[in-house]
């Protein structure tokens, strides 16, 4: 029989009130239990005495008898001084999804392919400017030589 040593809920809907308990790893969480170690009142504050209570002998009882606490009365006994928690790390918990990254990829080739045809743009704009500019230089040029060749024809 695997023992451990968890919460059990009781209070009214939205106001939570946990029994710290040991049970059979098998019987449901607000169900069938062996012995009750401790209360735990959330909505107390946390520098409240009240907020956390516990047996600390009959917990060290059952921990010599190999119940195993669960992650958030590890933390519980933790800071009392009766178990060691490590700190737990997964940085791959923050990474985004497949779908996030597919998502991002096709905006970044859109964004992309507008900036190309907005350059694309640019420079034919600029072409047709140039041109323009030219066509006026020569349409300058040949008046220049139209006027001088009828200053020289008056002559």
């Amino acid at each position: 029989m695997s023992l451990k040593i968890r919460l059990s809920r009781g209070g009214a809907k939205k106001r939570p009130f946990y029994r710290i308990v040991v049970a059979d790893s098998r019987s449901p969480r607000d169900g069938r239990y062996i012995e009750k170690i401790g209360t735990f009142n959330p909505l107390l504050p946390r520098d409240s005495d009240d907020r956390i209570k516990l047996d600390t002998d009959r917990v060290k009882h059952w921990l010599s008898n190999g119940a195993l606490p669960t992650d958030r009365v590890l933390r519980f006994l933790d800071a009392e001084g009766l178990m060691k928690r490590e700190a737990r790390n997964n940085p791959e918990k923050a990474k985004p999804g497949k779908k996030r990254l597919e998502r991002e990829e096709a905006k970044r080739a859109a964004e992309e392919a507008k900036a190309a045809e907005a350059k694309e743009a640019a420079e034919k704009e600029a072409a047709d400017a140039a041109a323009a500019t030219e066509e006026e230089a020569d349409e300058e040029a040949t008046d220049e030589v139209a006027a001088e060749e009828a200053k020289e024809a008056s002559e």
